[in-house]
């Protein structure tokens, strides 16, 4: 999952950023409204966590910007914004859940699970296809009843392709799940995570499209 942060605070933006790369996401960090709007125009993101109070731009600016060009990302305001009005602008603009500071990490994370799984169609704890299950607060996947462990990357990849079922994703759309900016994207990485997922999971668990991508099959 590639993560938008906007964040002004420098301790935050370090804690946030450090925690979601630990949890196995590819981050951008902008620190203003604007240098967000930008971002957003120049790349794609799976979620996207907003500061309210930012220079430049205001967050509530910024998510109408979003939405306002039917940008249906997902957007977890996390402000310190604690007033009833302010909750109800920012989910009335838009927003998919709204994060009062100070958070606990933990809960952070179950609430992007929580809108990640909404996106891919699913209201319960894991992604899937009928044959692959992926839990994602655990990082194990199920096949044939075995259950296997992934390394951050596989469960990047592997995430990746499990929210859209029988989508077809290119290298470039699976290197961006993987890695963020300033980030060096190694030679074949998403070639070689693939040869390790179907190692695990079985040569047809995730299917080549000759010139195109891959996919995971969308089973029922």
């Amino acid at each position: 999952m590639r993560v938008l942060l906007v964040e002004d605070d420098r301790m935050i933006g370090e804690a946030v950023e450090a925690a979601l790369k630990d949890t196995a996401y590819a981050v951008d960090w902008v620190r203003d409204g604007q240098m967000a709007i930008e971002a957003l125009a120049s790349h794609r993101y799976d979620i996207v966590l907003l500061d309210l109070g930012l220079p430049r731009k205001d967050g509530l600016e910024v998510l109408r910007s979003i939405r306002g060009r039917d940008d249906a990302v997902p957007v977890l305001i996390v402000t310190a914004r604690d007033a009833l009005e302010d909750r109800i602008a920012g989910l009335d603009a838009g927003a998919d859940d709204y994060v009062l500071k100070p958070f606990e990490m933990a809960e952070l994370l179950a609430r992007m699970r929580a809108v990640a799984r909404r996106k891919g169609g699913t209201a319960g704890p894991l992604l899937g296809n009928g044959v692959l299950s992926l839990d994602m607060a655990t990082k194990v996947v199920t096949s044939n009843g075995q259950s296997f462990a992934l390394s951050a990357r596989e469960f990047a990849l592997l995430e990746a392709l499990l929210i859209r079922p029988g989508a077809i994703l290119s290298r470039s759309e699976l290197e961006d799940r993987i890695y963020g900016w300033g980030m060096e994207v190694e030679s074949n990485v998403v070639e070689f995570m693939i040869h390790s997922l179907r190692k695990k999971l079985g040569s047809d668990a995730i299917r080549n499209v000759r010139g195109v991508g891959w996919l995971v099959p969308k089973n029922s």
